[in-house]
Formats: C-alpha cells, structure tokens, sequence
C-alpha cells in the first residue's frame, strides 16, 4: 500500500531522514526557496497547488520546502500531513500586515504567541488552549534575525479566518460594513500589544503543541495597517527575503541538542 498522501502528494519514503519542513502559504514562495535560496535536490509535489520541494541549506541541512495554502483550515490538513511523513519541525515563513506604528513594512515579525481567532484550532484543542511557538526555535529566529541585521519585531501576533473583515479592511474590501464585534479590533489589539494580524500561526501552535511537534513563525510586515490598508509591494520584497534568510540561518544555526528538546513532552 503506497503511503503518499492525499493532499501533499508526497510519504515518507520520499523524504526519509528529513524532519524539517519551511511552510509558506504561497506556492510561488516555496518554489523560491526551494530554487533561489536553498539547493534543489528534487521536486516532491504540485498535487492541488501544495507545491513542496527538498533542499539542502548552506550549512548542509536537507529540509522540505512546503506550501500550506491559505488559511488555517489548509494549513491544519497539510501540518497533520507533514507529521505523518515524518517531520517534527515546522518553521512558517509568511507576510502580515502591522498594527503597531513602530512595526514597520519591510521588517519582520517572529510570533512568540498568538492571539488565536481561528474557526479550524477548535478541531484541535480547547479556545483556552495556549498557542505559542516553540521557543527554542524562537531564540533561533531571534539570533539569526540579529546576525543578518534585519529590522525585527518579537511578540503576539493576531491569527485570523479572513483578510477583509477579520482584519478590520472596509476601504479595500468590497464589504464596507463589519459586524459590531469586528469594528474597533484594531485599536483593541493595539492596547493589548498585539504586534500583527496573519491568518495561520494560531493554529499551526496549537497542533504543534497537540502533535508534539517543534514550530515557530516568522513573517515579513508588507502592510502597516496604522498608514493604510494597501500592501506595499516594494516592502514585500525586502520583507520576504528577509523572513527566508532568517529561517534557513535559523535551521543552520539551532544547536542540534536543542532539535529533540522541541517537541519533548
């Protein structure tokens, strides 16, 4: 019996001895990485538009480069996927928009943890269930973010269902009236810190907590919400470069002792 899976395309024998994985929501991102910033071994799957690739980091690493697709509801399928190949790591490398006037487009935000408003993490665990990333992972993200002298931002991050409304978008959004318990979530979630709004980590958290596995989030700022709704396109490509290099130095720089350390239990 073939153990590829449905989604993914791909099983465990095509990936064996690999449990890392950098997960992007964009197809075109995993791609990149996989072409521009690692060494393409081979490609692994187009199955539905979750394009996923093997290669290997400057530092030697052989890891999965993987797409999520949009949302947590995709996501949730391609993670528990990923787990049963057998990866144990899962590093997500999106964008976001900021909410914080000091966060600005073009810098990087790491999520320690995550504000979770999120329909699909309820199938996972319990709403009062913590959503926070790895942090050995995250002090690795943090380190690599300093080495390569980005301009980043540790913290909470908001993970919502919807780009238009759950982000409080009316001037972009063909919908210009929200419900009343959307209105004023922005300034809501400044008061409470909260750095940025994205729409997978809460969840990805929560199943790597549920699942045992190791996972951390980072993500390039392509819109600073306290200016406008638009994304800037130029500050998207700093910013996602940015985010990629952090990650892959991330890989190459955690101290192996620690890989079994992140998802102990």
């Amino acid at each position: 019996m073939s153990d590829i899976k449905y989604h993914i395309g791909f099983g465990a024998d095509d990936i064996a001895g690999i449990d890392i994985a950098l997960l992007s929501g964009d197809p075109v991102r995993a791609e990149k990485i996989a072409t521009q910033y690692l060494t393409l071994e081979k490609p692994l799957s187009v199955v539905r538009g979750l394009n996923s690739y093997i290669g290997t980091t400057p530092g030697g690493r052989r890891i999965v480069s993987a797409t999520s697709g949009m949302g947590a509801p995709s996501l949730s399928i391609v993670a528990n996927e990923l787990a049963q190949v057998g990866i144990r790591h899962i590093i997500r490398i999106g964008t976001c928009g900021s909410i914080q006037p000091h966060v600005l487009s073009g810098s990087v935000v790491i999520t320690r943890a995550a504000l979770c408003r999120q329909g699909a993490a309820h199938d996972i665990a319990p709403a009062e269930y913590p959503s926070a990333a790895n942090p050995f992972w995250t002090l690795a993200l943090v380190n690599a973010a300093r080495a390569i002298g980005a301009d980043w931002h540790v913290g909470i991050t908001a993970s919502v269902d919807t780009f238009y409304e759950g982000q409080e978008r009316t001037d972009t959004s063909y919908n210009k009236q929200l419900l009343r318990e959307r209105v004023g979530a922005i300034d809501e979630y400044q008061h409470l810190r909260v750095l940025n709004f994205e729409m997978e980590a809460g969840t990805l958290f929560k199943m790597a907590n549920v699942y045992g596995l190791g996972a951390a989030c980072i993500c390039g700022v392509i819109a600073a919400r306290v200016e406008a709704e638009n994304v800037s396109h130029e500050a998207k490509v700093k910013a996602e470069d940015h985010a990629i290099r952090i990650a892959i130095a991330a890989v190459d720089g955690i101290d192996p002792a620690l890989l079994g350390e992140a998802y102990r239990w």
